[in-house]
């Protein structure tokens, strides 16, 4: 078998083999086949596409080609949830709880932010003590003590991604569909999880802006997810602005906190539920959506939920005082507000651009090895609908220096107002099956 063929007949339109998939992820594993040939590949797969069949069988193929965790040992149905990622998305956080409380087991791979979007493994170890990284046993051991571990990857997983990964972000290869699910669902996969629910975003702050590319992303990762055996159902959530109201990793932790309260904001305990009721029927806790929803408000109202995360914290090593102390957490040592210079409405809030500032606070990476603050963010005080007037507080930044020219212009840039808008519906799409 030659790579020369196997790109000659995805160039010109053709379907790939089985066999042909498996010794192209092979040689990127071993090193046999060149990065020119690779990349070659992917580009010829970004303009002509992939089949179910093909996108499953790379997906598998990627999957295999390092480390899988076996998760039998424990009892009951695990269920995930992934996110392609969004400013002020701490989802993860307070819905592992929420699932986790109605006795489904939720084995969590998170992984860290870069960029403008935050990361779950970023915004746990604001909590002092916290540990993200455990080896396998003590992973399982943990899901099967208390029901939950959100915790970074172990061992090798996916290393045919990793590489692909790298030569799709310089050959402008990454918005495929085929290679963006294969990524997600190879990795996500590997972890075990009997279960997945999916959450894709779409709007000015997500990477797939268009509905109808959301669309095609989210149907190809659940039919792939559920051929690979694993269940799966997904939404698609908007991302015009940011979730919540709270963006940075200290600042994150309080707003999850405050959902387990009761008191979190109206969009985030949408999603939260919307999604969550997907996981408790995937998990066989509940029959429908809506008797789901039911369960997973009730963990919320007898305090379970936030017990389940108090129980985590203090299994991974965390000050388990940040539940009803958040100063336990690093402190930015300004707060800074920027007030509305006119009356109207909020039109616009561009989530991208409010991920940036908080990550030239130094609440984000520009680069892997970047140090975060974990104690830097932003507090939106409105959202978009809302009537505001002069000399409201649109936003409070949080700061360790008072000099924020660069982040206030950039707020101020993308945080509009006008007199009129028509809101996007939060979730856009739920797809069952």
């Amino acid at each position: 078998m030659r790579m020369l063929d196997i790109i000659d007949t995805k160039r010109n339109g053709g379907r790939l083999t089985d066999e042909q998939i498996q010794y192209f992820v092979d040689g990127v594993v071993d090193g046999s086949i060149e990065d020119y040939q690779i990349s070659a590949l992917l580009m010829a797969i970004y303009f002509q596409g992939m089949t179910a069949a093909e996108q499953t069988k790379l997906t598998m193929a990627m999957l295999k080609s390092g480390d899988q965790l076996d998760l039998s040992s424990i009892p009951g149905i695990k269920v995930d949830k992934h996110s392609t990622g969004g400013v002020g998305d701490k989802t993860s956080l307070p819905l592992a709880a929420m699932v986790a409380a109605l006795g489904i087991p939720v084995p969590m791979i998170s992984g860290r932010g870069l960029g403008h979007t935050g990361g779950t493994l970023d915004k746990l170890e604001a909590i002092p003590g916290y540990c993200v990284e455990l080896t396998e046993n003590e992973f399982i051991a943990q899901v099967k003590k208390i029901g939950l571990a959100i915790v970074g990857a172990t061992g090798q997983i996916a290393p045919a991604d990793a590489r692909i990964y790298g030569l799709r972000d310089v050959t402008d290869t990454v918005d495929s569909i085929p290679l963006i699910a294969s990524s997600i669902l190879s990795k996500k996969l590997a972890s075990g999880t009997d279960a997945l629910v999916i959450d894709v975003k779409t709007g000015a702050g997500a990477f797939m802006q268009k509905l109808e590319d959301a669309q095609k992303l989210v149907h190809a990762l659940v039919e792939i997810a559920n051929g690979a055996g694993v269940k799966s159902m997904a939404i698609i959530s908007d991302m015009n602005q940011p979730l919540g109201n709270k963006i940075g990793n200290s600042l994150e932790i309080e707003e999850s906190i405050d959902v387990l309260k009761g008191n979190g904001p109206a969009d985030l305990m949408e999603l939260l539920l919307t999604l969550g009721s997907q996981m408790v029927v995937l998990g066989k806790k509940a029959d429908t959506l809506a008797e789901a929803r039911q369960k997973l408000q009730q963990t919320i109202d007898d305090g379970s939920a936030l017990n389940k995360f108090k129980q985590m914290i203090i299994e991974q090593g965390g000050d388990a005082n940040v539940i009803n102390d958040y100063s336990v957490m690093p402190q930015a040592k300004y707060r800074i507000p920027i007030q509305a210079t006119q009356s109207g409405v909020v039109t616009q809030i561009k989530a991208n651009e409010m991920g940036i500032a908080s990550m030239l606070l130094g609440g984000g990476r520009s680069t892997k090895d970047d140090k975060l603050d974990y104690s830097v963010g932003l507090v939106l005080n409105h959202k978009i609908g809302d009537e505001v007037k002069t000399g409201d507080t649109l936003v409070t930044v949080y700061s360790n220096q008072e000099d924020i020219t660069q982040v206030e212009q950039l707020i101020r840039d993308n945080f509009l107002i006008g007199e009129h808008v028509q809101k996007t519906a939060l979730v856009r799409e739920i797809i069952t099956d």
